[in-house]
């Protein structure tokens, strides 16, 4: 029986689309949210906040990741899909949470949070809230940085164009009005 079992749930994890629609007895599904913009800086911590509210609320890691890949972004979507089906499946979370791809930081610091707290037995949630604010100051912090940039950036142009302006309608005539009346008076 459980070889059964074990079968039919490596036939759902393989034959399953990506997006789970569920169906409830005298309900259809509602549509799946827009997913997220593929570079909104904002998009992961989102993400982290649904995530780490769910395991707050008591859902099983396996559950709580599940009903946050339908609003992640699509870098996350593959890593906390994976994780939970392999940890509704019985899979130890070390292997469950490994990377299993090239992944970026942000993804790569969850994964390591997650095998952590398996191992130690801290609170994940905790530590996933810490890793969205983090995700949120440095988004704060990549903006306030392109800001920064562009004003530098306007700057050039904005001094090529009206210091030589002020040159011309400012400063020339006022030096050419001094040495006329410096030559007038005789005092070269």
């Amino acid at each position: 029986m459980s070889v059964a079992a074990m079968l039919l749930a490596v036939a759902l994890l393989l034959g399953a689309p990506s997006s789970r629609l569920r169906l409830t007895a005298g309900r259809s599904a509602s549509p799946r949210p827009e997913a997220p913009e593929p570079n909104d800086p904002l998009a992961f911590a989102s993400s982290l906040d649904v995530f780490a509210a769910c395991l707050q609320s008591g859902m099983a890691v396996s559950a709580a990741a599940s009903a946050t890949v339908p609003t992640a972004p699509p870098a996350l979507v593959a890593v906390l899909g994976r994780a939970a089906d392999l940890l509704a499946l019985g899979s130890d979370p070390s292997t469950a949470w490994s990377t299993p791809t090239e992944v970026d930081r942000h993804v790569d610091a969850l994964l390591r949070l997650a095998r952590r707290s398996a191992a130690s037995g801290t609170a994940l949630a905790q530590g996933i809230t810490e890793l969205a604010e983090r995700s949120r100051d440095e988004a704060a912090d990549a903006a306030r940085a392109a800001g920064e940039r562009a004003s530098v950036l306007i700057a050039g142009p904005l001094g090529l164009c009206y210091l030589p302006a002020f040159l011309c309608l400012g400063i020339v005539p006022v030096v050419a009005g001094l040495a006329g009346d410096v030559l007038r008076s005789g005092i070269v």
